[in-house]
């Protein structure tokens, strides 16, 4: 009998408990994550075996349990309840993913990849957006649907309920400096509040009556990437401050030279700094695909799944925002997402030339979920362990990624992928064009190359 929500949160509580073992939980998209104090192969094959777990990822610090999009939020909530009945305290991070053969050899190898500084670095970064993927998603489909309304009915733009809901389908983007300035100063250990005050602060429309010399300061200049330096240099600042500052005056002096200082360093240095950069990114994005159109798309959609496996691709992430908040869409996006498309075809022709019955339910567990772009099961359950499928869809994923750079194809939301993101694009028929590509190419590509089939008992 298919376990419910709470039952599964409850099974997964009874396995890593009890509440002393647990010493963080969390959740991201499709991943419940979660920091023990002890583990070992026993609890995460119980775990595996688990109705409504897609499957395990051990990173060593974190244990992930893949539940899928929805799920994972439902579930890390209910969680934390049982963790509060217990003992008061909530914690975790867990992604679990479904693997033929030997998944301890395969998540010590993608752990060791993942614990350099750099790719550390890039997931810090990366912690800076993930929560605001949800506003993202959100405005994304809502602008994406209200595209799609005004052209079935172009009368629909003089309403005033389709106005509100348009201001509302643009309000994550109005908001996304102050959203992006408090995450970074908590992610680098300052003071949330002052992160938030300072994107504020570059955003002030009052900058742009502004002048010194020659030079008139722009408000918004840099975007998200200047955000992040001058968040970090305030929390590194204020870090300092709290050392240097009498106690008794800590409480008003610290954030007031925190500000002080930092909005300086913003003013001159930091925000034309990032604005450099800003402007470097979207010209580097949008001229590669542009002039390199198919060839850039069709690399880039090729490489995407080794990326995800090295643990790079969180470097993205800060690359989308930016181009969200620049054009107000990410051309990158889409391209990427036929990464997941081609392992669908690809592991569709696995499931047809196989003959083992495990991995022929696998495939029917994880195909619903990898259409709707959420790829870590077929990843690690199919076609990176046999090998040959694995670059059966990278092949898929470089030819539907060929189309969507082709046709210059762009995203209003990130965080999703799959049929979910098509909604959000500018063109949703050439979209969906790259996907149907990028299934086809990976069926044919994995049936050409073969693998070699597992017996039975695997």
């Amino acid at each position: 009998m298919k376990l419910t929500n709470e039952q599964l949160a409850r099974k997964i509580y009874e396995e890593t408990g009890p509440a002393s073992n647990i010493r963080k939980v969390s959740n991201c998209m499709t991943r419940l994550r979660l920091q023990l104090a002890e583990k070992d192969g026993a609890m995460l094959e119980r775990l595996k075996s688990l109705e409504g777990v897609f499957g395990i990822h051990d990173s060593g610090e974190e244990l992930q349990i893949i539940l899928g999009p929805g799920k994972a939020t439902i579930i890390a909530g209910m969680f934390k309840e049982l963790l509060k009945e217990s003992s008061g305290e909530t914690s975790a991070v867990s992604e679990s993913q479904p693997k033929i053969g030997d998944g301890k050899a395969l998540h010590e190898q993608i752990r060791a990849r993942n614990a350099t500084p750099v790719k550390l670095f890039f997931k810090r970064i990366a912690g800076i957006f993930i929560p605001l993927i949800p506003g993202f998603i959100a405005c994304g489909l809502l602008t994406g649907c209200l595209a799609i309304a005004a052209k079935l009915d172009p009368s629909l733009v003089a309403s005033p309920l389709w106005n509100l809901m348009a201001v509302a389908g643009n309000a994550v983007f109005w908001g996304m400096n102050l959203f992006v300035g408090y995450n970074a100063a908590k992610e680098f250990g300052g003071t949330p509040i002052l992160g938030g005050l300072l994107g504020a602060f570059i955003s002030h429309p009052g900058l742009a009556s502004i002048s010194f010399g020659d030079a008139s300061l722009v408000p918004g200049r840099g975007g998200v990437i200047a955000v992040i330096l001058i968040a970090g240099l305030a929390a590194w600042i204020e870090k300092r401050l709290h050392r240097m500052v009498p106690e008794m005056l800590d409480l008003f002096l610290t954030p007031f030279l925190t500000v002080i200082l930092s909005v300086a360093a913003a003013a001159f240095v930091l925000q034309p700094v990032g604005g450099m950069i800003s402007d470097a990114i979207g010209a580097a994005a949008t001229g590669a695909i542009r002039g390199g159109g198919a060839v850039t798309g069709f690399i880039l959609g090729g490489i995407w799944l080794p990326l995800v496996m090295f643990g790079v691709h969180q470097a993205f992430t800060p690359i989308h925002a930016d181009l969200l908040g620049s054009y107000g869409v990410t051309v990158l996006l889409p391209i990427l997402a036929m990464a997941g498309a081609g392992q669908v075809g690809a592991s569709i022709a696995v499931y047809f030339k196989t003959r083992n019955h495990f991995l022929k339910k696998t495939i029917l567990s994880a195909l619903p979920v990898g259409m709707m772009g959420v790829g870590e099961p077929l990843i690690y359950g199919v076609t990176f362990p046999l090998g040959k499928p694995f670059v059966a869809a990278c092949i898929g994923g470089a030819f539907g990624g060929a189309v969507e750079a082709s046709f210059m194809v762009g995203a209003r939301a990130m965080g999703i992928s799959g049929l979910p993101l098509a909604p959000t694009t500018d063109n949703v028929w050439m979209y969906l064009l790259g996907i149907l590509t990028a299934y086809l190419a990976g069926f044919i590509a994995a049936w050409i190359l073969g693998f070699d089939d597992p017996p039975e008992e695997a």
